[in-house]
């Protein structure tokens, strides 16, 4: 019953494994045990070089290290390479604050890709069934997750040099038993696996009977449900992908920029996972409190009719919304600030990637813009100074009376919220305000004059 049902799921799959190197994870329990007997009973059949691999957590002592001398035994009278390593992982969670499960899952799959590396196996094959895929689609939509992670889990994918291979997901946890029980097989059992203070362990305590009881074959079509959502969602994304690289303004490791307007031109299915590209991007490690919540409060930023806002997200990052851009960038303990003085020609160098030039000029012919500025070098007093705004700056602007803030310059040009800080502005050396590079000009500014040397500052974008 079992080989012939994993056999028809890897004929469907196209899965060959005649004559492949398989390294099979392998703790003990009745799910792994059973996938360890089931390739040993086919290796001659698919020519198969298997070894088995195996983890102490060294959650529960001598416990713990019993499971690890029956895994070595059962191999050892079957004739199967054994492979182990104890990991103490309370260390770990000690030393990194992870939790216990996210801890011993990152311990043993660094084991696993070293072994992988070691015995050049084609396949790491893990023991996951169906029943754990019905757990882990209604958690994860319990917990609001969204896009491909919806699917659960996932067949097969990239490991360390080569895949990570789940045959047993056709399977339920009944058919597993029975075949342990068929073939005389006598697994170790996880007394953790019982204690309701696991999500996991609650929803297959309470609500799989409930499932299996309204439809037995209920894992069945949560596995095909996967595939959908899988097969669906890797054509929506490759036109996600397609739509993002118009919209964005700007990617870099830490931050990126969306034109709104062009955003939410795009499908809505679309929108949504574009702001998911950007996490993923982002987030080199995706904070598991981060949920669908937080991308439906994205949407909300954006359609806003307030022109600013900002949003908090774990981790540090920041969804900045400035008039028709919206920013999703990190933010920095240190300060952005900056200060640089410059008296002779040459070129400062802006912490952004812009920079501004120094340079005498003998004439006017091209005048002055908001990329270049002309001073009469008799009566503007050096050094010149490069900085970022400070509070309580006024600058009196060319052609008008009085003096304006620099606050309401930048609101009034709808100068970005993240790059209003980071903005250069030139004053002379006793403070007074001369330039805004690329916004506004001040009084100071010269159009027309007679032959003597002028000061020609030019602003050079990143």
């Amino acid at each position: 019953m079992l080989d012939a049902k994993v056999r028809a799921f890897l004929q469907r799959k196209n899965m060959k494994l005649e004559n492949k190197r398989l390294l099979i994870g392998v703790s003990g329990g009745p799910d792994s045990l059973a996938l360890l007997h089931y390739f040993w009973s086919r290796r001659q059949q698919l020519n198969l070089f298997m070894v088995a691999a195996h983890v102490d957590h060294m959650f529960r002592g001598e416990e713990s290290l019993a499971d690890a001398t029956f895994v070595q035994e059962f191999c050892r009278t079957k004739g199967i390479p054994f492979e182990m390593e104890q990991i103490n992982v309370p260390e770990y969670i000690e030393a990194t604050g992870k939790s216990s499960q996210i801890a011993a899952r990152e311990c043993r799959y660094r084991f696993f890709e070293k072994m992988m590396e070691r015995f050049e196996a084609d396949y790491l094959v893990l023991g996951h069934h169906g029943d754990d895929q019905v757990e882990t689609i209604l958690m994860r939509l319990t917990r609001g997750s969204s896009g491909d992670a919806r699917a659960g889990i996932v067949f097969m994918r990239p490991f360390g040099k080569g895949q990570i291979l789940r045959p047993f997901l056709c399977l339920n946890r009944e058919q597993i038993e029975n075949y342990c029980s068929e073939h005389d097989l006598n697994p170790r059992r996880d007394p953790s696996n019982e204690k309701d203070i696991y999500s996991r362990n609650r929803f297959r305590k309470e609500i799989m009977p409930f499932l299996r009881k309204e439809n037995p074959q209920v894992h069945e079509h949560f596995q095909r449900f996967s595939e959908e959502i899988q097969s669906d969602e890797a054509f929506l994304q490759e036109l996600t992908v397609q739509k993002m690289n118009k919209v964005m303004e700007k990617k870099t490791e830490q931050e990126i920029i969306v034109n709104i307007m062009d955003f939410q031109a795009m499908p809505i299915p679309l929108q949504r996972r574009g702001i998911q590209l950007i996490l993923n991007y982002l987030y080199k490690n995706k904070p598991a409190s981060l949920s669908a919540i937080h991308i439906e409060n994205v949407f909300s930023l954006m359609s806003s009719p307030h022109p600013s806002g900002t949003l908090h997200f774990p981790s540090g990052l920041n969804i900045v919304r400035s008039y028709e851009k919206c920013h999703f960038l990190f933010r920095t303990n240190s300060v952005q600030s900056y200060r640089f003085e410059i008296a002779e020609p040459g070129e400062v160098k802006l912490p952004n990637g812009s920079s501004i030039l120094f340079a005498y000029a003998n004439n006017l012919n091209e005048g002055s813009h908001t990329k270049n500025l002309l001073l009469d070098h008799q009566t503007i007093s050096l050094p010149l100074i490069i900085r970022t705004r400070e509070n309580g700056d006024r600058m009196t602007l060319k052609g008008m009376e009085g003096s304006k803030k620099i606050k309401d310059i930048f609101i009034d040009k709808k100068v970005p919220l993240p790059e209003r800080n980071i903005w250069p502005i030139v004053t002379d050396s006793k403070g007074e305000i001369l330039w805004i590079p690329g916004i506004k000009e001040s009084k100071y500014s010269l159009e027309q004059g007679s032959n003597s040397s002028y000061i020609c500052l030019t602003y050079l974008e990143n």
